[in-house]
């Protein structure tokens, strides 16, 4: 099983950035423990800070791998671009989130992901790419 974890905006800031919110692991740190956990599945991660580059990424991650872990962030609520890829590409998509949107403002509560999304996880802090991982493998 051949997995990517695709992060979008300011998630390369985990481990310093609202540490109430997203925790005070970075995520580099915490892919060495998945990839331990994990260790049937191929895992690579990409982030970036760059709608378009996030929209390319999926679009090669769909020639490349069996399943996509998309965290968006921001983009989630505000790009139809990037939930158009989603629907374009064959390969399944597990949208998370590290906090609960719906408990955070209005504006979370919307995502462009989600209606083309394999499922959707949120609220389970860095878990929940544990959870989108056993997703695919547990199948």
């Amino acid at each position: 099983m051949k997995l990517i974890i695709i992060n979008g905006p300011n998630l390369n800031l985990l481990g310093t950035r609202e540490p109430d919110t997203y925790g005070d692991q970075s995520f580099e740190d915490y892919f060495s423990k998945l990839q331990f956990q994990f260790r049937d599945a191929e895992l690579s991660h990409f982030q970036s800070n760059i709608e378009g580059e996030l929209i390319d990424e999926l679009q090669k991650a769909d020639k490349e791998f069996d399943g996509i872990i998309l965290n968006a962030a921001a983009y989630t609520h505000t790009s139809i671009g990037i939930g158009d890829a989603v629907k374009a590409i064959a390969t399944p998509v597990v949208e998370v989130h590290i906090s609960n949107t719906y408990s955070r403002e209005k504006f979370r509560h919307k995502s462009f992901i989600s209606p083309n999304a394999k499922g959707v996880i949120l609220g389970f802090g860095l878990q929940s790419y544990d959870l989108a991982i056993a997703s695919f493998i547990k199948q």
